[in-house]
């Protein structure tokens, strides 16, 4: 590399440090200490036990969860999983998340708060701690099974789940979120389900969950009324594809299944954003160039990869509009994972951008738009956020 290049790269480098992100999608931190054991269950989408003598320090999210936080919390990178975790317990989880979620530059958190919420950060608790904004993002299967506890009868089920919703939605919520990936598969039956099958579906439901006692909400019609009642509140409608847990099967999350969907609802000119979506983040790259209501992400997986982000960075430009991307870190959990999503972030777009601008293939100033896009100015102008 000759010298223009070095600072070329340098420079793009300097900017990538420098930029404010808009972690779109994201969950809050762990409030309290963690042990060893739910540390490392908790860096893993497995909710299985481990072999006996196998840890899940030994991935590539251990191996950059190592590198990169160790220094963070004053020990040298690749420090031991013992030692890591020692000093994690010595430091507390106050000083631990203090130091990590604003070691992550992120200047607005976007925070799903329908899933597993006890012990974790409330969207308020994430700004303070992290002296950035935070907006709520609010999960439509949550909402439908807030309205089943309360026990309507099938006739009112969609106008009460309507009023529940519209009130969440008015407390300040930027966007919608559906995770009919994990309750059904994206190989629904698009269309928008008429009233009486939803009379009919919320029937067989609520039977169900006063005879079970729970209100896991599975069926195809309900979670078809939930997609199209996200195209109707007219905010981002945000849906987990691709990688997940072991409550999916993930040959159904491929979001192409979901082109019926986004033919149909294209005319409400609501954004529908595919979370994740890795192994399939070509495929919602080609979604977004074909339709202009589709955005898309690569968070989650970008942790999950360690050194390997690089790769899914370079491929999420192949075909993807730079428009239509936004940063995420779908952080779970430890902040650990929070700072992790936006350390390897920075630094796959700085070895991407670099090597086009290094190559001749960019100019500098491209290269610095192209991330300030992805990393913050796409989000700020899809969810309406404030710019100062």
């Amino acid at each position: 590399m000759d010298g223009a290049s070095r600072h070329a790269a340098a420079e793009l480098t300097e900017h990538l440090e420098a930029l404010p992100l808009v972690d779109h999608h994201v969950h809050g931190a762990t409030r309290g200490e963690l042990t060893s054991e739910s540390f490392e269950a908790m860096i893993t989408e497995s909710d299985r036990s481990r072999r006996p003598g196998q840890s899940s320090f030994d991935s590539q999210l251990g191996f950059a969860l190592r590198r990169w936080c160790a220094p963070a919390l004053d020990l040298e990178p690749d420090a031991r999983p013992s030692s890591y975790l020692a000093r994690r317990r010595d430091l507390g989880a106050e000083e631990v998340n203090r130091r990590l979620l604003r070691a992550s530059g992120a200047a607005t958190f976007l925070v799903d708060t329908g899933f597993a919420t006890a012990g974790l950060l409330t969207p308020d608790q994430m700004a303070s701690v992290a002296g950035a904004r935070a907006r709520e993002i609010v999960r439509l299967e949550a909402v439908a099974e807030e309205v089943a506890a309360a026990g309507p009868d099938a006739a009112a089920y969609a106008a009460a789940f309507e009023d529940r919703l519209a009130a969440r939605l008015s407390a300040g919520a930027v966007g919608t979120k559906s995770i009919v990936a994990y309750r059904h598969g994206l190989d629904l039956e698009p269309t928008r389900p008429v009233p009486s099958e939803v009379t009919a579906a919320a029937g067989r439901w609520l039977r169900a969950v006063e005879t079970a006692g729970s209100s896991r909400i599975s069926d195809p019609v309900l979670l078809r009324h939930l997609l199209w009642a996200g195209i109707d509140a007219g905010l981002p409608l945000q849906i987990h594809t691709g990688f997940g847990d072991t409550d999916l099967d993930l040959h159904r999350s491929n979001p192409v299944l979901l082109s019926g969907f986004l033919r149909l609802a294209e005319p409400w000119g609501t954004p529908v954003v595919l979370l994740h979506c890795y192994p399939y983040h070509r495929e919602a790259g080609y979604l977004a160039q074909m339709y202009p209501n589709v955005f898309f992400d690569v968070g989650e997986a970008v942790n999950y990869l360690g050194a390997q982000s690089v790769q899914l960075v370079a491929e999420s430009l192949e075909l993807g509009p730079f428009g239509k991307q936004l940063y995420s870190s779908d952080a779970w959990g430890p902040a650990e994972l929070h700072y992790l999503g936006a350390r390897l972030w920075r630094t796959a777009m700085a070895r991407v951008l670099g090597r086009y601008v290094a190559d001749g293939d960019w100019s500098l100033a491209e290269a610095k738009r192209v991330a300030s896009m992805i990393g913050a100015d796409n989000a700020t102008a899809l969810y309406d956020l404030p710019t100062s």
